[in-house]
């Protein structure tokens, strides 16, 4: 049995404790977070401790892994932490809010494999099942992958304030599945626009796109908006040179409608994360369980979690001022 303290009783928080809970190898040993309501009210959930200092996670020997759901600014500061107790470390995305701190991470743990990050993504079935599909040649070579990640509405302009802009807070899960299909990137151009006052305010984006090339000339595309009128658009396609693999968006049975105004009509798709990735983030927990009780590498890894960031960097960069980065 690992048992788990979770840093952010905010709504990531929420989402691994539910899931740890869940799991019959794992135990919520602890909550922490600075603010006493939320460490209470999630804890009192599922019947555990909380606590308001990161310090006494660290320092517990009741705790065996720490899962990070804090502010990104302190994402860095958990982990060095987590792991110089001996914990195992579970680290939701981004890594840092820039490539120096990222930087300065990697340095610190250049021997440590302690660290897994927490893009749920590839762990979900459908897009792990093409991925498979696409790794063992079925659609021959891959030329082109598109991803499409659309929200069902934008977050708070005071969150967009501090998340370190679309490409590093959204975007970053899909450059992370680029990555995780295509491999090393070496070509990224990015260009963002606006719909949403609020989030223009912020100096950030709330509709962007961004095209990339890896280092042996396949292609992305990546479309993300901050709104989405038809509910939470998570999409994916890997096209090759005999054929192509896609997912479609999930809906909550697949029965559908045909009548003399309609063809094909579907029930609403899902209009929330958790509901869209809720075996994904099962079958997360089950890898970095796995690997804490194998004393193994953890996957994804820290180093996917600079690189992801380093894409972010380039997109931002690309879309600002308006060129191709070459990494």
């Amino acid at each position: 049995m690992t048992r788990i303290a979770i840093i952010g009783a905010g709504r990531i928080g929420h989402v691994h404790a539910r899931a740890v809970h869940a799991h019959p190898l794992a135990e919520l040993a602890l909550v922490c977070d600075p603010f006493e309501t939320s460490a209470r009210a999630l804890a009192e959930i599922y019947g555990t401790s909380w606590c308001l200092d990161p310090a006494e996670v660290f320092a517990s020997d009741e705790v065996d892994a720490v899962i990070i759901g804090s502010p990104t600014r302190f994402h860095v500061e958990h982990i060095l932490a987590s792991v110089a107790a001996g914990k195992k470390v579970l680290c939701e995305k981004p890594v840092a809010l820039d490539l120096v701190e990222a930087t300065y991470c990697i340095a610190e743990l250049t021997d440590s494999t302690d660290v897994m990050m927490g893009f749920n993504r590839r762990f979900d079935p459908t897009f792990s099942e093409i991925h498979r599909r696409v790794m063992v040649g079925e659609i021959g070579d891959l030329q082109q992958l598109t991803v499409i990640s659309r929200d069902p509405s934008a977050p708070p302009a005071e969150y967009v304030a501090g998340s370190g802009g679309i490409f590093r807070d959204m975007t970053i899960h899909d450059f992370d599945i680029v990555r995780f299909f295509l491999g090393d990137i070496v070509e990224v151009v990015a260009i963002g626009t606006n719909v949403d006052e609020a989030i223009q305010a912020q100096g950030d984006f709330d509709q962007a796109m961004v095209t990339l090339k890896s280092n042996d000339g396949k292609m992305a595309t990546i479309i993300n908006s901050r709104t989405c009128a038809f509910g939470y658009d998570q999409r994916l396609e890997a096209f090759g040179s005999r054929g192509a693999l896609s997912a479609d968006n999930l809906t909550a049975t697949a029965v559908r409608k045909a009548a003399s105004d309609q063809t094909e009509t579907k029930s609403r798709i899902m209009d929330f994360f958790l509901d869209r990735y809720v075996d994904a983030y099962r079958l997360e927990l089950d890898a970095f369980l796995a690997a804490v009780a194998g004393d193994s590498p953890m996957s994804p890894s820290l180093r996917d979690g600079y690189e992801a960031l380093r894409l972010a960097d380039a997109a931002t960069m690309s879309a600002h001022e308006g060129r191709i980065v070459r990494l």
